[in-house]
């Protein structure tokens, strides 16, 4: 209850409206209770940077290595296609275009919630309780990354109300990134971590939990059969040391992917992503993806000499999977 009610304390600070916080000129110490409202409040100024609150940002490619990519734990799958939106009458619209590859657009509010998920093409009037919103487009890159950035060029921005007035709240980024850096060492001693990703401020129980999941993978969907996704972590592991696991094909309805991240959570440079719609099965159906086994091994990821965290995605979730209590993909690593 305790948590319930921190939750609530900084929901009240958020529905202030950012226009509000911006008027201050008093930094905003960084708490437990508004940590997450801190941690979106980077990734709006990160975004914003971009001209995401005047335009629709398209990446030209897959996400920058390293600290140069906006976000923490972004896809290495998916191409991103963001801008950040002002609430009318409470509402955010956009539009998804008739595409012949996965495309989904996430409706991340400024406390850091997923309040929307949706993949079908269509034409949008959704509610949320924030002033300001970012829409995350994902375009999948199972036929090519041109395919990905031409169904990106469909998105008809005239749908979306830019967010021109946003302005960047009064966080000390610096101690943001302090909270960001404990947090994730925590979710990288764990043996695993699953993400819940509530969508709404009210739907937070664990304000903890809560935290390390924007620390460590910031705007991540909820999980939603055959819709959403789930998404967990694996714990450190050593570049030294060659780790295979093998697991039954999970059978999401898009598309599973398995993806080594750095320390810190990001892209490594030259370290490429395993997923279903490349992977090589083994003779029994069963699939073994290999880190740091050689070239010969299946599905080999090399990590380039890095000790890493690797992170399963399952995308338009089987619910099988979803209600599955241990990650079946991270719970099959062995050390060979």
């Amino acid at each position: 209850m305790r948590h319930r009610i921190h939750v609530l304390c900084v929901l009240s600070l958020i529905l202030l409206g950012s226009k509000t916080l911006a008027s201050e000129t008093v930094t905003i110490a960084v708490t437990e209770q508004n940590f997450a409202h801190a941690e979106t409040a980077r990734n709006f100024r990160n975004w914003a940077s971009k001209g995401a609150t005047k335009e629709f940002v398209k990446m030209p490619g897959l996400p920058p290595r390293g600290k140069a990519a906006p976000t923490v734990q972004m896809n290495d799958d998916t191409l991103y296609g963001v801008a950040i939106v002002e609430r009318v009458e409470g509402n955010v619209t956009f539009s998804i275009p008739e595409t012949d590859n996965y495309m989904a657009v996430q409706v991340v509010t400024e406390g850091g919630h997923g309040q929307h998920y949706v993949v079908d093409d269509g034409t949008y009037d959704l509610p949320v309780e924030t002033d300001f919103a970012m829409l995350i487009y994902r375009s999948g890159t199972e036929k090519g990354i041109d395919h990905a950035k031409t169904s990106l060029a469909k998105v008809n921005v005239q749908d979306i109300d830019f967010a021109t007035s946003y302005q960047i709240q009064p966080y000390d980024y610096d101690e943001v990134e302090d909270w960001v850096k404990r947090y994730t060492e925590e979710v990288n001693s764990m043996e695993s971590f699953t993400y819940t990703f509530p969508r709404t401020s009210d739907q937070v129980t664990d304000l903890h939990q809560w935290n390390l999941e924007n620390a460590a993978g910031w705007g991540g969907a909820s999980p939603e059969a055959f819709v959403g996704n789930k998404y967990a972590n694996s714990p450190k592991m050593q570049s030294s040391v060659c780790y295979t696991t093998t697991f039954e094909d999970p059978e999401n309805k898009f598309f599973t992917s398995i993806t080594a991240y750095d320390s810190d959570k990001y892209l490594m440079e030259g370290v490429r992503h395993v997923s279903s719609d490349t992977w090589d099965k083994n003779p029994d159906g069963t699939i073994t993806v290999s880190f740091n086994c050689g070239d010969s091994a299946n599905n080999n990821i090399d990590t380039k000499g890095n000790d890493f965290t690797f992170t399963t995605r399952h995308y338009g979730v089987n619910p099988r999977i979803m209600d599955s209590e241990h990650d079946p993909i991270i719970s099959a690593v062995k050390a060979q």
